[in-house]
């Protein structure tokens, strides 16, 4: 089994949960996070996204930059089984990858063991 990790925008949470249900994967958990990537940040375009979540053309990007702030970003995570990995990772890229910073990052974890409280039942059976 596999955790499967989406940091991704704001406004493509929505659009993710229903591709992921259409997908066979309605099981998420979603939280609000805050973080920051390795490129510079343009102080317009994160107020911009701020208020839209949107993120707009910028000429200048690369030249105003506050190295510290933080993006407000949403954390989805799923348990899948191994096989279902490429398929979970394949749907986020489709509706999220817009080829701009910021689109992201997934990240798969390996997962011992799983119990539904339920019931006691383990293994991948509980997911």
């Amino acid at each position: 089994m596999k955790e499967v990790m989406c940091i991704i925008r704001l406004n493509k949470v929505n659009k993710t949960k229903e591709a992921l249900a259409e997908a066979g994967f309605p099981s998420i958990t979603c939280r609000k996070v805050l973080g920051r990537g390795k490129k510079s940040i343009d102080k317009a375009l994160i107020e911009a996204y701020m208020e839209t979540g949107e993120v707009p053309p910028s000429p200048f990007g690369e030249n105003l930059s506050e190295r510290g702030r933080l993006i407000p970003k949403r954390l989805v995570t799923l348990v899948v089984k191994d096989e279902e990995v490429k398929a979970v990772v394949d749907v986020v890229l489709g509706v999220n990858s817009t080829g701009t910073p910021g689109d992201g990052k997934i990240f798969v974890l390996p997962v011992e063991e799983v119990y539904r409280v339920r019931d006691g039942q383990a293994g991948e059976d509980a997911i």
